[in-house]
């Protein structure tokens, strides 16, 4: 807040960036896909030497986009509905009478993993091995926003094992989502091994850590706010209202980079061309400006602008499915159970500049 009132176009000298922290200079830039570009990356510390498609911009971005986003489609995501609900349930079981779980460890932390596992082709005793590399990838040491060892030796073993599996597809088609890409084209083209591979990596990351922090953000203001989870036990259709507030509320992707390849004037401060440019998507989502009692978290609220899964050309791909998960994953644990709480004391944030949730959430409850 006190950024937004102060410095909405605040400058870090230290470590060389601006900030943008107000909606409509967020949503501004994230349109102006020509001036705030992506192609150097989405976060302050270099980019991925990997052609992925969160660093390309138009007309490459695209034509990519709209390849990829054939795996997305909205009737491919219901498809995956009951696909989803037997792993959810195959998690809960192994907790729903203890009355004590971890709901990261146990539960948050593998359901999207699985998901996005499971439709590109990795075989379930491989799947939890790939949720500890994705961690190590998007954890960061405290003060530091540099990759740290473990991080960049969990990037290049997902690499690797995308590179095999994705020869092993080339040879041997399946069903699953990998094959998919390999037998696409794109201008009478198909696509090269390291682009299905990069696809690949990029749907691991994201399709995995952002999910497992929004369930678990959920379960945290839901047990914050008593009164409002009454209302959602009492009338489950209220979950998706639930869903839209914590990406609004705590989303967790709190920012997101550019970099400028003209000079950019915003609120009279100019910004040099080749200047990183912060997009803070979680400030945005409580500027006053927009939103009434910004700061209250309202299951209520209408309507909701938030821009937690960003805008324009870079919207998220994996919003639908994103959405579908939370909402699912929310059904199924309150139906398991009631009186969930956490203690303050217990829980453990999970340590990155970009993804804003809990690597630990231990939890207790009344089993149903």
């Amino acid at each position: 807040a006190r950024l937004r009132r102060e410095a909405p176009v605040y400058r870090n000298e230290d470590l060389g960036f601006y900030a943008l922290s107000k909606h409509d200079d967020v949503l501004a830039a994230l349109h102006d896909t020509e001036v705030f570009c992506s192609r150097h990356g989405i976060t302050l510390e270099p980019r991925s030497p990997l052609p992925l498609l969160l660093t390309m911009d138009p007309p490459e971005h695209t034509d990519m986009r709209s390849l990829i986003s054939r795996g997305f489609t909205p009737r491919r995501v219901a498809a995956m509905e009951e696909q989803m609900r037997a792993l959810s349930r195959k998690h809960l079981d192994r907790f729903r009478d203890a009355g004590t779980c971890d709901l990261i460890a146990d539960y948050s932390g593998r359901l999207p993993m699985d998901v996005i596992s499971t439709m590109l082709g990795v075989p379930e005793e491989d799947q939890e091995q790939m949720r500890i590399w994705s961690d190590a990838m998007m954890e960061r040491e405290d003060g530091n926003p540099d990759i740290p060892p473990a991080g960049i030796e969990a990037g290049a073993n997902v690499y690797n094992y995308f590179t095999e599996l994705v020869a092993e597809r080339r040879r041997h088609p399946t069903d699953d989502l990998t094959s998919a890409f390999l037998e696409a084209e794109l201008d009478g083209e198909g696509l090269s091994d390291l682009q299905v591979v990069s696809f690949c990596f990029l749907f691991i990351v994201a399709g995995n850590e952002t999910t497992t922090k929004l369930i678990g953000n959920a379960l945290y203001w839901l047990a914050a706010h008593p009164d409002q989870r009454a209302a959602v036990y009492a009338d489950p259709s209220r979950i998706p209202d639930v869903v839209e507030e914590v990406l609004r509320y705590e989303g967790s992707t709190q920012q997101i980079a550019r970099t400028l390849t003209a000079d950019a004037t915003v609120r009279d401060v100019t910004m040099p061309e080749g200047s990183k440019v912060l997009l803070l998507l979680g400030s945005a989502n409580r500027d006053e400006d927009v939103f009434v009692d910004p700061e209250v978290f309202d299951i209520d609220r209408r309507p909701t602008r938030h821009i937690a899964f960003g805008h324009g050309a870079h919207v998220c791909l994996g919003a639908a499915m994103a959405r579908l998960e939370a909402r699912l994953a929310i059904e199924d644990l309150h139906e398991a159970m009631t009186d969930y709480a956490f203690d303050e004391d217990t829980l453990v944030r999970f340590n990155s500049g970009n993804v804003r949730g809990y690597a630990s959430m231990p939890m207790t409850f009344t089993p149903r």
